[in-house]
């Protein structure tokens, strides 16, 4: 039995890499507005995610500095 074969993983942060090489003009307004939108979304959740691991590392660092 032939296996397929397997496509190598996308490296981290490869995606917003392609994502800053398409060409925006293929988009019209409305679909730009919603990449913005979607991007912004991107953003709050990518800081939500920072704020967290920022606060873990304050809380450990309190931990083991007494």
């Amino acid at each position: 039995m032939l296996e397929d074969a397997i496509e190598p993983r996308r490296g981290r942060g490869q995606a917003l890499i392609d994502l800053a090489r398409e060409d925006l003009e293929l988009y019209g307004v409305e679909e730009l507005q919603d990449r913005i939108d979607h991007l912004n979304a991107e953003i709050g959740r990518t800081q939500a995610q920072l704020n967290r691991k920022e606060a873990g590392r304050a809380a450990a660092d309190a931990f083991f500095k007494r």
